[in-house]
C-alpha cells in the first residue's frame, strides 16, 4: 500500500471518541493529528495534540488552519460557518454543502426525496396548528422531531395518540420541526460507503442495527443477506454521488416488506461501523483518511462476522476479566454519564450462530443485558 508523507498533518474538528478512532488508525500511515474542540477534556485529547477553542474563534481556527494540511471533522454539527472559513484555508472533506443538508433534517429529507429515493412521510412543522394537521395526517402514528441538532433519540417526542398532540402548546415550537410517519419495519440496517476526489467508491458489509430509547447498542456485520439487499447499496451510491461525497458516509435505512426507506445520513465515520476496527480488512476509519488524502482504498472485505456492542452510561463490572481472543474493548476515556457513550467491545466469529452464542455468553458474564 502507499503511504503518505509522514509530514501530512491531519486537522480534526471535534474531539470526541471519532476523532480518537481516526487517529488511531491513521498513525500507522505516518500522519500526524491535530484535534479542535471547545471542551479541554475531550476524549481525543489524550491520544494527540488538542487545540481548545469556540467554533467561532476565528483567531484561534486561522492558527488551527497553519498547523494542518488537511481537515475533516468526527460529528455533522460543527457550524457550517466555521467549516466554510477552514476551507478558504485548507481542503475541508466532507464538504460544508454536505453538512449544510445533514444538520437541517427537513433540507436531507427534501434531497433525498428529489434524487427519487423513498422516505417516510413527513411534514415541516412550525406551529401547533401545523402539527395538529400533520400528526392526522399520519394517523396519529408519527415521530415529532427538531429539525436540527437532535441525535441518539435527542429531540424527540412520540406521537401514538390524538391527546400526545393536545400534550404540546405554542411554547414548544421554540425551533423549526418535522414531524415523520412512524414506519413499520422489519429491521434497520446500514450502509457504509466512502467515496474519493475521483469519485470512486467502495462498501463494507450491509449492518444490521439495534436500538434502545434512540442510542444504537448492537451492530451485526454482515446483516443476514436478503433478496433485495442490493438496492441499500444503490441508494447509498446515489446519495454519495449526488453529494459528490469525499470521505466515509453512512445511510440508514428501514428495511420494510416493501424495500428500503432512508432514515437518515451521517457524513462521517459511524457508530454502525465500528466494527470494522477488528473486523474488516480496513477500518472505516482508514479509509475516510485514505479517501481525503488521495490514497488507494483498503480493502473492505470482512473474513467472518462481527458485533459491536455499544456501553452507555457506565461500564459493566469487571470487563477486564474477561479475556477472549476474539473479543476487542474500546474504552473512550469518557467520565459516565447517563445516556452517554462511553466504549464498545467488538466480538468475532467464524459464522453467525457462533456470533449470537458468543454474544449471549458474552451478556451472562457481564449481567448485562442488550
Amino acid at each position: 500500500m502507499d503511504t503518505p508523507y509522514k509530514q501530512t498533518t491531519v486537522g480534526i474538528l471535534g474531539a470526541g471518541q471519532l476523532a480518537r478512532m481516526m487517529a488511531l488508525s491513521g498513525y500507522p500511515l505516518g500522519l500526524n493529528f491535530l484535534f479542535y474542540d471547545p471542551e479541554p477534556t475531550a476524549c481525543a485529547g489524550q491520544v494527540g495534540d488538542l487545540m481548545t477553542a469556540d467554533y467561532d474563534n476565528q483567531i484561534a481556527l486561522d492558527e488551527f488552519c497553519r498547523k494542518v494540511d488537511v481537515v475533516t471533522l468526527d460529528f455533522e454539527n460543527v457550524p457550517v460557518d466555521t467549516l466554510r472559513f477552514v476551507q478558504k484555508r485548507k481542503p475541508v472533506f466532507p464538504d460544508p454543502d454536505v453538512l449544510e443538508i445533514a444538520q437541517d433534517r427537513l433540507l436531507e429529507k427534501n434531497f433525498i426525496s428529489e434524487i427519487g429515493i423513498p422516505v417516510a412521510e413527513y411534514f415541516s412543522v412550525d406551529s401547533h396548528s401545523e402539527l395538529m394537521f400533520a400528526a392526522k395526517r399520519c394517523d396519529y402514528d408519527a415521530f415529532l422531531k427538531t429539525r436540527r441538532l437532535g441525535y441518539d433519540g435527542k429531540g424527540q417526542y412520540r406521537i401514538k395518540q390524538q391527546a400526545d398532540v393536545n400534550q404540546l402548546d405554542e411554547a414548544d415550537f421554540k425551533q423549526p420541526m418535522v414531524i415523520e410517519r412512524a414506519v413499520d419495519f422489519e429491521r434497520e440496517v446500514s450502509v457504509i460507503i466512502v467515496r474519493n476526489t475521483n469519485g470512486e467508491s467502495a462498501t463494507w458489509p450491509l449492518c444490521e442495527n439495534k436500538h434502545k430509547n434512540g442510542i444504537l447498542t448492537t451492530t451485526i456485520a454482515p446483516a443476514k443477506t436478503l433478496d433485495n439487499d442490493e438496492v441499500a447499496f444503490d441508494y447509498a451510491q446515489r446519495i454519495a454521488d449526488a453529494l459528490n461525497y469525499v470521505g466515509v458516509l453512512v445511510v440508514e435505512f428501514f428495511q420494510t416488506k416493501d424495500g428500503f426507506l432512508v432514515n437518515e445520513i451521517a457524513p462521517r465515520v459511524h457508530n454502525s461501523g465500528h466494527w470494522t476496527i477488528e473486523g474488516a480488512y480496513t477500518s472505516q476509519f482508514e479509509n475516510h483518511l485514505r479517501a481525503g488524502l488521495g490514497l488507494n482504498f483498503g480493502p473492505t472485505g470482512s473474513p467472518g462476522v462481527a458485533a459491536m456492542i455499544n456501553w452507555i452510561g457506565a461500564f459493566p463490572q469487571d470487563v477486564n476479566s474477561i479475556t477472549d481472543k476474539d473479543l476487542y474493548w474500546h474504552i473512550y476515556g469518557k467520565a459516565p454519564r447517563e445516556g452517554r457513550k462511553i466504549g464498545h467491545c467488538t466480538l468475532l466469529a467464524e459464522s453467525p450462530q457462533q456470533l449470537h452464542s458468543r454474544i449471549l455468553s458474552l451478556v451472562k458474564q457481564l449481567g448485562v443485558s442488550l
